[in-house]
């Protein structure tokens, strides 16, 4: 079973808190907002959005790097989290 199908509601529930910051921000902009207060939601956004990437790279380290089935299964994990980190630090 997948780290993410266990944490799934977990995981979920972030990911709702998330698209409710979004929606803060599309009410705060369509209400004319101050620009500091527009800033200040989405850097929680990416505050948020940053703790949840951070908790699925971690999982998949443990999961899929740590605990690969066999040699092979380590390498392809390592090469797709070298993909995921060479896109996220763009």
């Amino acid at each position: 079973m997948s780290h993410t199908i266990r944490q799934q509601a977990k995981l979920l529930s972030r990911v709702r808190r998330l698209k409710g910051q979004m929606e803060a921000v599309e009410r705060a902009l369509e209400a004319e907002r101050p620009c500091g207060e527009l800033l200040q939601l989405l850097a929680s956004i990416r505050g948020a959005l940053t703790g949840l990437t951070g908790e699925i790279l971690e999982d998949h380290l443990h999961e899929h790097v740590l605990n690969a089935e066999d040699e092979q299964a380590r390498r392809q994990a390592v090469d797709e989290m070298s993909d995921v980190l060479k896109t996220y630090l763009r």
